[in-house]
């Protein structure tokens, strides 16, 4: 269960102003103190009686020792932590953003590296070219010769990929087949040279060595900014609807977006079709049980949203790409936090709803702790069962503006939850400047604690820190037993995923979650195959 709301820490650690720096002041600030009082009574030493000096010496004196003896004990070795934290981190999150098979980096990098270019792209008017690169006949190869071939043609791939381009280029591995390029400071007619030229070198005839599977065919589209697209959304779009002009040109070709054979876009259809499902409540909660891992308690849910007919979105992604682009970000989470407290009003008593919100719905005007008491009130949840999650995966803008409001909701009763750590550019800014009671461990870190030695140390690190802050750590994306074998070693002690429960309608949270098999795509949920006792039993885990 979570704890009561906590005030807010004394002092809170800035990215620029570490625990160690404040500290090291402060028991510089109480020695210069103690100097400046030497002086100044030695100097009233000649009216004051000796035993007087020798109080007053000695109690600043004692003020300095203080301050050093806090800075040596307390301040020092939680900034240490921080450091270890941050250190692991970044060798985990190196690993979560590298694809293992080719080397490069994964989708998640990729999405990642695109928005840093597009954002520079616009800032300074330089151009960027991205490619996507699509691998002909590849499903042919996996078929023909297996799947242990076709890994070593990827990998193959990779090398050639990296080795046909600059320093500077970003190349990644963004699906099963499929690769995407990014070219700074580069226009499309120069991105198409560098890539006919990686076409020409993926074509050569195999060399019979082992580590060589031979020619590799693919179709390539490229589109650039500022030069054919004006947005990410569009660079990567144009990019896309070039690869598939070169499919069905004939394969192994390298086409640039040409906008004259291309759909007409309706840049406003996006966000008519969001006001459409926000203001004809086309949307659907579930909720996914957040589950004591050693004795499958439910503490509480996590609401999430579906889009449902005749919404013209097929899943959330999508409705909040389209909602972000279009300017009402805001308007649909206000209206998700909405839909899910209105379907909770069977979550019993002692347990907590968890639900998300953007960073930028947080600063925006419209967004307010008296707004989110009135949708509360109008529904009958108490405040104090309520937990905003604050996702690491969009920058904050006006960190203190968010600061203010937080608190302003914390006051009321509400509960903070930083999301998806381990995931996004924020890194651990948001841990660092902001007081939380929750820490919700990312599922990339998650699922590779089982086999990286990074990502376990990472966890470790993350339970270290909450403890010294009293705050919860949950672990997300869990899908496998290993993973629950290995997490609860390293120190945790809560947990959701699919293995524990699917998102679906409100589950029975008044008795102990069941099993689930493990799956990879996100479902209405499934008949439980063995209890929680059970299941743990079989796999060699303690049962409470």
């Amino acid at each position: 269960m979570l704890d009561a709301p906590r005030p807010h820490a004394a002092a809170e650690l800035s990215a620029h102003d570490t625990r160690a720096g404040l500290g090291l002041r402060l028991a510089l600030a109480l020695g210069a103190s103690a100097v400046t009082g030497i002086v100044a009574n030695t100097m009233l030493a000649g009216s004051l009686p000796d035993p007087a000096v020798r109080v007053v010496l000695s109690a600043l004196g004692s003020a300095a020792l203080v301050g050093v003896a806090l800075f040596m004990l307390v301040v020092r070795p939680l900034a240490r932590s921080q450091e270890v934290l941050n250190d692991r981190y970044q060798a985990a999150l190196a690993d979560a953003l590298t694809d293992q098979l080719t080397g490069l980096g994964n989708h998640r990098a990729f999405q990642e590296e695109l928005d840093r270019q597009v954002e520079a792209s616009q800032r300074y008017g330089v151009p960027v070219s991205l490619v996507i690169i699509d691998l002909d006949e590849f499903k042919a190869i996996n078929d023909g010769k297996g799947h242990a071939f076709g890994d070593k043609a990827l990998a193959h791939f990779g090398r050639i990929m990296t080795a046909g381009i600059r320093r500077v280029d970003r190349p990644f591995r963004i699906g099963g087949d499929e690769f995407a390029l990014l070219l700074p400071h580069t226009e499309a007619e120069a991105a198409k040279i560098v890539v006919r030229r990686l076409l020409a070198a993926s074509l050569q005839p195999p060399l019979r060595s082992e580590t060589d599977p031979g020619s590799i065919s693919f179709s390539a589209g490229i589109s650039a900014l500022p030069e054919l697209a004006s947005s990410r959304a569009q660079l990567y779009s144009q990019a896309d609807t070039a690869v598939y002009a070169a499919k069905r040109a004939g394969r192994t070709d390298v086409q640039i977006f040409d906008a004259r054979s291309a759909p007409v876009e309706d840049g406003s259809g996006a966000g008519v079709a969001v006001a459409e499902v926000i203001a004809r409540g086309w949307l659907r909660p579930v909720y996914q049980p957040i589950i004591e891992l050693k004795t499958g308690a439910v503490l509480g849910v996590e609401g999430l949203i579906r889009p449902v007919a005749p919404a013209p979105f097929a899943d959330p992604g999508s409705l909040f790409a389209a909602a972000t682009a279009s300017g009402h970000l805001v308007a649909l989470d206000l209206t998700c936090l909405e839909t899910i407290v209105a379907g909770a009003d069977r979550l019993p008593a002692g347990t907590f709803l968890s639900v998300n919100l953007s960073p930028a719905t947080i600063e925006a005007p419209e967004f307010s702790t008296a707004a989110l008491l009135s949708i509360l009130a109008r529904h009958g949840f108490p405040p104090e069962r309520l937990v905003l999650e604050l996702t690491e995966q969009q920058p904050v803008t006006d960190l203190e503006r968010v600061r203010l409001k937080l608190d302003t909701c914390r006051g009321a009763g509400m509960r903070l939850a930083v999301d998806d750590v381990g995931a996004g550019n924020a890194g651990l800014r948001l841990l660092a400047e902001l007081s939380f009671d929750v820490i919700k461990v990312d599922l990339t870190i998650v699922q590779r604690s089982a086999s990286s030695a990074a990502s376990s140390a990472v966890i470790e690190s993350v339970v270290s820190l909450a403890r010294r802050t009293g705050a919860m750590v949950v672990a997300e994306g869990i899908e496998f037993p290993e993973q629950l074998h290995q997490l609860e070693q390293l120190g945790i002690v809560v947990g959701q995923g699919f293995l524990l429960g699917r998102p679906g309608s409100m589950p029975g949270v008044d008795e102990p979650v069941t099993v689930a098999e493990p799956i990879t795509v996100v479902s209405e949920p499934t008949p439980a195959v063995a209890s929680m006792s059970a299941w743990r039993q079989s796999i060699g885990l303690p049962v409470a």
